[in-house]
């Protein structure tokens, strides 16, 4: 069970609010049965409005953290906390499959999380939903294609739509681009990096593609294999390029060798 951590006084305003981690974790251990440890002792925090990326070796854990911050995995020790203000309804989660209903149409999925009572709004119009369907890339036509009729960059796609449905203030992506070509891969790319900075959420990314995390992400935590620790905790430089210039500007390139280098190291 996620705890919850009080935010800064309300007298002290909004800008001392937003300073506040959106998640912290203390000592935490992740065990299924009598299997060995897949977390043990984990401790770290992530900073409110930042764009974290978690890399690290096939099952050391990087989904694990996602589950325990979406609140659908408890720690058997240690505790992991969410900022008080942040609801679990305000939390958004893109899986590595869409998870599409396939009798639905697109605008149908798109009404599941209301219906659901997972919506920070009761009722979201058909045009506030089209109007999401618009900034991940999608047009008005999908919105009576069944997910049979779509390409898997399309059902990715509003399986995003479908993730910023109920407002998050926190979005979690589990190597949500794995599936789809390395054109498309891109494109979306640059549609989250863009919705993340326009409705300044937190987001936390799982990925394998170290590229994918130097050019997202503004922090990447470098995990070990299981039980996962942290070999090394990288500030990543972000700068006022365009997202086409970041993908070969240099400091990226820097990015990617520190990646690199910190991933193999023995």
């Amino acid at each position: 069970m996620v705890a919850q951590v009080n935010p800064a006084s309300a007298q002290l305003g909004d800008a001392k609010r937003s300073t506040d981690p959106a998640f912290v974790l203390r000592d935490v251990t992740v065990q299924f049965g009598q299997q060995p440890p897949v977390l043990k002792d984990l401790s770290f925090q992530v900073e409110s409005g930042q764009f974290l990326a978690l890399v690290g070796p096939s099952g050391c854990g990087k989904s694990t953290l996602l589950r325990l911050f979406a609140d659908l995995l408890g720690p058997v020790a240690g505790t992991v906390s969410r900022r008080s203000d942040v609801g679990a309804g305000q939390i958004g989660f893109v899986f590595q499959q869409p998870n599409l209903l396939p009798w639905r149409t697109g605008l149908q999925n798109l009404q599941l999380p209301s219906e659901l009572g997972r919506s920070a709004k009761e009722v979201r119009s058909e045009e506030e939903l089209l109007d999401l369907m618009r900034q991940v890339g999608l047009k008005d036509s999908d919105k009576d294609k069944r997910p049979a009729e779509m390409s898997g960059g399309m059902q990715m796609r509003l399986s995003l739509a479908r993730a910023l449905v109920n407002e998050p203030r926190i979005l979690l992506l589990d190597e949500p681009f794995a599936a789809v070509d390395d054109l498309l891969r891109m494109k979306l790319q640059e549609d989250v990096r863009r919705i993340h900075d326009e409705r300044k959420l937190t987001t936390i990314l799982v990925t394998h593609n170290l590229h994918e995390a130097a050019y997202l992400s503004d922090r990447v935590l470098v995990l070990s294999s299981a039980p996962a620790l942290i070999r090394q905790d990288l500030q990543l430089e972000r700068s006022s390029m365009t997202a086409e210039q970041r993908r070969t500007a240099e400091e990226t390139m820097r990015s990617l060798q520190r990646l690199t280098g910190a991933l193999f190291q023995p």
